[in-house]
Parts: structure tokens; C-alpha cells; sequence
């Protein structure tokens, strides 16, 4: 038994350094984007509005725009959450369970595209729906996994008629 005891306190010191690295490694993250600033909150407006759409889904997650490595760890934005996407005529909502709302103008949106993957999720081609937009001056990509495959196409439509200057690439159909 004497043989195996060291072995395995050595293993369980490697997990606990390994964990307390990758806490350090996020605090700093969080430390550097700090003053990227905070989330605009939705205004007051939409709690009587109808949206266009909603769709079911999860929230992943933002990452920095085209490094889809880099999450973004202010504001929440890199945990994955469910949630929904509500689409406006001037805008739309990304709720989060257990987050605050990432609201966006239409004139604040990007882009629309879809990816297959991003840090930490990989699906299907096409899978997920990816939005680009300014957090501050920093340009960033949040992605949402919609519940029912058949409405991320309608959902990425929808973001390009409500911002058409947005770049988009719309799937094959």
C-alpha cells in the first residue's frame, strides 16, 4: 500500500497545481479586458415590445472576433448559459440564464455567419450562429446554438434583414 501512496499524492499535487493555473490564468484575463467596460442593458422599452422571433437555445459563448480561442471573461461572456435569442425590428437579445442580457442595436451588429465550432463547443457543420459586434472598441464574436437546427437559418436571416450592413455568410441551402 506504501507503494502506491506517493504516486498518488503526486498525482493529486500535479490536478491541484494544474486547476490553481488555469484560476490564475482566468483572473488575469479578467483583469486585462476590465476596462473593455460593461454590457449595455436593455432598455426599458423591450419588456412591452413583441419580438419578431424567439428561439430556444444555448448561449456558448464570446470570443474575440475571428480567434475563436480567445473567449472573452468579462461580463460572464465566456461561461456557457442557456438561453434565448430574441430578435426586435431594431435589434435583438441574447438572454442568459444566470447572466445578465447582451443586448444589441441593429446598428451595432457586424456580422452574422455560422461556424462549426468555437472554444469549447464543436458541432455539426454549420451548427452554430455566430453574431459580431463591438464589446467597447474590441471586436468580438458571441455564439449561440439554437435549439432546433431549421432555426438558424431563419434566425441569421432575420439578423441580416434587421442589419443589412452586416458581412454575413449564409449557409448552402
Amino acid at each position: 500500500m506504501g507503494s502506491k501512496l506517493i504516486p498518488t499524492l503526486i498525482c493529486i499535487a500535479i490536478i491541484f497545481l494544474v486547476i490553481a493555473l488555469m484560476k490564475r490564468g482566468w483572473s488575469n484575463r479578467q483583469k486585462s479586458q476590465k476596462s473593455w467596460g460593461k454590457l449595455s442593458e436593455v432598455p426599458l422599452q423591450y419588456d412591452e415590445k413583441n419580438p419578431l422571433a424567439v428561439f430556444p437555445g444555448t448561449y456558448v459563448c464570446t470570443t474575440l472576433e475571428g480567434d475563436w480561442l480567445e473567449r472573452v471573461s468579462v461580463e460572464s461572456l465566456g461561461v456557457k448559459s442557456a438561453g434565448q435569442l430574441f430578435i426586435f425590428d431594431d435589434g435583438l437579445i441574447i438572454s442568459r440564464d444566470g447572466a445578465q442580457d447582451i443586448y444589441l442595436s441593429a446598428s451595432e451588429i457586424q456580422g452574422v455567419r455560422t461556424e462549426s465550432g468555437v472554444n469549447g463547443k464543436f458541432v455539426e457543420k454549420d451548427g452554430l450562429l455566430v453574431v459580431s459586434w463591438l464589446f467597447g472598441n474590441h471586436p468580438v464574436d458571441s455564439a449561440f446554438r439554437t435549439q432546433f437546427s431549421e432555426d438558424k437559418k431563419t434566425a441569421q436571416r432575420m439578423i441580416l434583414d434587421l442589419a443589412p450592413d452586416a458581412f454575413t455568410a449564409l449557409p448552402q441551402s
